[in-house]
């Protein structure tokens, strides 16, 4: 038997809907569930995530010097990945 625990939302239609890692294919299970309900996840703020307070706002569309542009970014690497099969785990 294995336990998982996810979380996941119902929506407005009331309908909960699961995907589920399982290391079986093509037999028969049968699942248990039960459902706790969770407080709602806290919107996390920038002040949360480590910036000072106010960051963004001080800083957002402060730019004053000529416009900034996007240089040329040459051509892209062509990479074998035919032996990445080949490496060891």
């Amino acid at each position: 038997m294995t336990s998982i625990t996810v979380r996941s939302h119902v929506g407005t239609d009331g309908v909960l809907t699961l995907q589920l890692p399982v290391e079986l294919s093509d037999t028969e299970v049968e699942v248990t569930v039960t459902v706790t309900p969770t407080p709602p996840a806290r919107e996390t703020t920038p002040d949360d995530r480590g910036w000072s307070p106010g960051f963004f706002e001080r800083t957002f569309g402060q730019w004053q010097g000529e416009p900034l542009e996007r240089g040329e970014q040459g051509e892209f690497e062509e990479r074998d990945w035919d032996g990445l099969n080949d490496l060891p785990t």
